[in-house]
């Protein structure tokens, strides 16, 4: 039996929209695009946690598991777009992550605190999407892909809100990942014109 994440399972405190399968609707294969650049940024975003908490052996651990799925995601997406004849390109990415590190506090650990509990909040955005997805697109095998993606984001989620606990007291972090969660559904809600993963 296939898993549904609801959004308070990801610490979401808002669902996607209709507006946003619309531009799915319109614009698929520019998704599919940012979905594989967004691959290759999780990638990123967890080798510079890498790098900055060096000490924290557990994270280093997690990390370079997770700069490893999200490498191996990003091959995946590559390879749908060759078979759609989709070339992959550059794009201008969406206001939504810029959005969400402004958010990021400057000093430690609560800058640590903040950066995995963002982390978290754009893989559970991604899971909550797709899971919508292979619900949602009419292509069965491009379905089955976001299916077999979905539960490993939900991982990645619930992996980031653990180790920010290591950077601060459990009760705090989970009362800054509430309000991180409020800031992440108005910046999910205002949206963006252009189609992206989180738009």
């Amino acid at each position: 039996m296939a898993i549904c994440y609801n959004a308070a399972m990801l610490s979401l405190q808002s669902k996607t929209s209709a507006r946003w399968l619309d531009q799915v609707n319109a614009h698929l294969d520019e998704i599919l695009i940012d979905h594989a650049h967004c691959e290759k940024k999780a990638a990123g975003t967890a080798m510079n946690l890498l790098f900055a908490y060096v000490e924290d052996v557990e994270l280093c651990r997690e990390m370079t598991r997770i700069v490893r799925e999200e490498l191996e995601h990003f091959q995946l997406v590559l390879d749908q777009l060759q078979r759609r004849g989709v070339r992959f390109r550059r794009l201008k990415p969406s206001n939504y992550g810029a959005q969400l590190h402004a958010l990021i506090r400057k000093l430690e650990p609560a800058r640590a605190v903040d950066r995995l509990l963002v982390a978290g909040l754009i893989e559970a955005r991604s899971c909550e999407r797709f899971d919508l997805l292979r619900q949602h697109v009419p292509d069965p095998e491009l379905a089955a892909f976001f299916g077999s993606l979905f539960e490993s984001e939900a991982g990645h989620h619930s992996t980031y809100v653990r180790l920010a606990s290591h950077f601060g007291e459990p009760e705090e972090v989970r009362a800054r990942l509430r309000e991180l969660a409020a800031a992440e559904s108005e910046i999910i809600a205002r949206g963006d014109e252009l189609p992206r993963v989180h738009s």
